[in-house]
């Protein structure tokens, strides 16, 4: 496990890099107030409570990555009394660790692949998040979010309200980690591999 003075370096180097703070959270799995706390640390703060997942064993190998996508879709079935369908039309990574699981879940299963880049990772002044035009349109299909961790289901949400505002159909999210407890999110269930507690 990274050291707390690991991740205030890690955090430094990509700000350094041009990384915006959004990216930088996704990057070490940590909470956007985590993140600006490594950076800044004003004088008196105590650090927020948060857990640090480091996956990287799994995630820089194509095999290990396959047999998560399909320890998903298990845990999705299972929960569905062993449905063989996803009944989904598309998969949704979202921008960028979910990105290679939406993708080996899309071509196992048959369904389509969407990207979104959420809006944390903008860097205008007005960030917002959207689906890349460069893949598949989820105007009126029944749509699966994926991504490694779930820190405050924020961004879950975001994909969400866009998907439904877009007349995309959200069904379901698939993530790794669930560092909440998170069992839905407006409205639409979240099937997590691992949920992660701290215990202080």
């Amino acid at each position: 496990m990274s050291s707390l003075t690991d991740l205030k370096e890690r955090a430094r180097l990509l700000l350094e890099e041009g990384h915006s703070q959004g990216q930088i959270a996704d990057e070490l799995s940590l909470s956007m107030e985590t993140v600006t706390w490594l950076l800044t640390q004003p004088k008196g703060d105590v650090a927020p409570r948060d857990v640090h997942i480091d996956w990287t064993a799994v995630s820089c190998d194509a095999n290990q990555l396959e047999s998560v996508a399909s320890m998903m879709i298990d845990r999705y079935r299972a929960s569905c009394n062993g449905s063989m369908s996803l009944d989904a039309d598309v998969m949704i990574g979202i921008a960028i660790s979910g990105i290679p699981l939406a993708t080996l879940i899309g071509a196992r299963e048959g369904c389509s692949l969407a990207i979104y880049h959420p809006a944390k990772h903008a860097v205008s002044e007005t960030p917002i998040g959207s689906i890349s035009g460069n893949f598949a349109s989820i105007v009126e299909k029944r749509c699966i979010i994926v991504d490694d961790v779930i820190t405050s289901g924020k961004t879950i949400a975001e994909v969400i309200g866009y998907l439904r505002r877009h007349g995309g159909v959200p069904v379901a999210v698939f993530v790794l980690f669930d560092k909440r407890g998170i069992t839905e999110v407006d409205g639409v269930p979240v099937y997590s591999l691992f949920r992660i507690s701290r215990i202080d």
